[in-house]
């Protein structure tokens, strides 16, 4: 059973989902991948989530006709399915190809309110 606070961020993951999957029907590629980026922040606690999120980033990345997003995010849905149930993973990474992938980053206050009310503390192991 998923209990409240888990839904809560399961359901703040699917907007984030849901409006990148909505811009990217529009065409509007870089907004979605923008909304992605804010959806692997939150959840890339979870493998499912994590691997999920680079998956559709690469599906982006091969209608932007990026030869580097689409190898940063291969090489990010190995990394984020075989790291990330050992908890490796950096904190408020955003998982673009266009930053370091254990490079940690500022979380938005938005998304870290999020994370608090959850009580996901987002907090890798390594």
């Amino acid at each position: 059973m998923i209990d409240q606070n888990n839904q809560a961020l399961i359901t703040a993951i699917m907007h984030e989902l849901n409006q990148a999957e909505s811009l990217e029907l529009s065409g509007n590629y870089h907004s979605a991948f923008h909304h992605l980026e804010r959806a692997h922040i939150l959840g890339q606690a979870s493998t499912y989530q994590h691997t999920r999120i680079h998956w559709r980033m690469l599906k982006i990345a091969f209608k932007l006709r990026s030869p580097s997003e689409i190898w940063g995010q291969i090489i990010r849905i190995i990394g984020a399915s075989t790291k990330t149930p050992l908890g490796i993973y950096p904190k408020g990474n955003t998982g673009g190809a266009n930053v370091w992938f254990f490079k940690p980053m500022p979380i938005p206050s938005d998304l870290q309110d999020i994370l608090k009310r959850s009580g996901a503390t987002n907090e890798p192991n390594n």
